[in-house]
């Protein structure tokens, strides 16, 4: 069986527009292929699932909190992957620690939470492409929120999270490394 088919647009294009701010990483960088740690440890992928390391800045001063995915629209299905949505984040936090999406849920910070990724895991699910398909986009993005609490909880599901998000994201700030398999 073939994977071919059209490359999907940029998905945040898609949605409201919302201002811009800056987020940089360690691990990762936009346009060039992610480590290996960074791929599911699952499905034959090798990888350690290793959330990357995220600093951002330059976000509007009303920021009560903030929201981080990683989402692939180039996923062979409709709709494309969540790999990972970490909710309520304080305003005062700007970083993530490298791995802080681990399934023990230790390196988040105080007052977030994960919501279930489409693999099912409350954390990190790196990167799984099927083999010998084309490199996929993996959208690491924060978003500025303007409520500190997003009002959904860890039984939420991705897709749900992103609707909520259409009304309450002041910015956006993303960084999209690949990844082969």
């Amino acid at each position: 069986m073939s994977l071919e088919r059209p490359i999907d647009p940029d998905p945040y294009t898609l949605l409201p527009k919302a201002d811009e701010f800056t987020v940089t990483s360690v691990d990762v960088a936009n346009g060039e292929p992610m480590s290996i740690k960074h791929a599911y440890d699952g499905m034959g992928a090798g990888g350690d699932d290793v959330s990357p390391q995220l600093s951002w800045r330059d976000f509007p001063e009303e920021t009560r909190s903030f929201v981080v995915t990683c989402f692939d629209p180039d996923a062979p299905i409709p709709g494309g992957f969540w790999h990972w949505v970490l909710v309520d984040l304080p305003s005062s936090v700007t970083e993530l620690a490298t791995n802080a999406g681990n399934r023990s849920g230790g390196g988040i910070p105080a007052g977030s939470f994960h919501v279930p990724n489409d693999m099912g895991e409350r954390a990190f699910g790196g990167a799984a492409p099927p083999p010998n398909d084309r490199p996929h986009r993996y959208y690491f993005v924060v978003h500025a929120v303007d409520i500190e609490k997003l009002g959904v909880d860890d039984n939420t599901s991705p897709a749900v999270v992103s609707f909520t998000l259409a009304f309450h994201t002041l910015a956006r700030a993303m960084i999209v490394p690949t990844y082969a398999h």
